[in-house]
């Protein structure tokens, strides 16, 4: 079998917009499977990559989520109002390191166990960014900050403590509609059954 990056022939590349993210338009050769070579366009959108984590509490089962806008969901028709795992881009920085300071922005409190289960592109089709997973420990006594995100990147962030087996039927209410939250969490209940 021929290696994909023998089947892909790069033509031109022009960026679309370099505004919140880069936005590139990607014009390519691809060698199909009956082997004729057919000419492509597609549009990628870069963010860089990022890491999330859901922080759970051994001995309660609660689990630690956020709650903020998010604008293309609102634009969706959803009241943009989304209930998710903490998460953020890496930004140069390893996966791990990153997560442990997002978590203490976003939640304040302090990640225990920090434990890598996966990585995914959430959105292949038309952006980059691969998430790093992650799965952590937290003790609701000790939380050292008070969360929330940081007021000069925008956000707004409230954080919530609920139970593993409730956070499950708020995906079946459709109360949790976030890709990268709804597979921490039966990734979590899979764990722990």
């Amino acid at each position: 079998m021929t290696a994909t990056k023998d089947r892909v022939r790069m033509i031109d590349t022009t960026v679309l917009s370099d505004d919140w993210y880069v936005l590139k338009k990607i014009t390519f050769d691809y060698c199909r499977s009956d082997g004729t070579w057919q000419r492509q366009s597609r549009e990628a959108y870069d963010r860089g990559n990022g890491a999330t984590i859901l922080l759970l509490d051994p001995l309660s089962g609660n689990v630690v989520l956020t709650r903020q806008f998010r604008m293309p969901a609102f634009v969706n028709g959803h009241d943009g109002m989304m209930l998710e795992a903490p998460a953020g881009l890496l930004d140069n920085a390893a996966p791990d390191a990153r997560i442990r300071a997002e978590v203490e922005e976003e939640t304040g409190y302090r990640v225990r166990n920090l434990r890598k289960v996966f990585e995914a592109y959430m959105s292949p089709g038309s952006v980059t960014e691969k998430l790093y997973f992650y799965l952590g420990e937290y003790d609701p006594a000790e939380r050292p900050g008070a969360g929330g995100g940081v007021a000069e990147e925008g956000e707004d962030l409230e954080t919530i403590e609920v139970h593993l087996s409730e956070a499950l039927r708020m995906i079946e209410r459709g109360e949790i509609v976030d890709g990268k939250t709804i597979m921490l969490l039966q990734h979590a209940a899979l764990v722990r059954a």
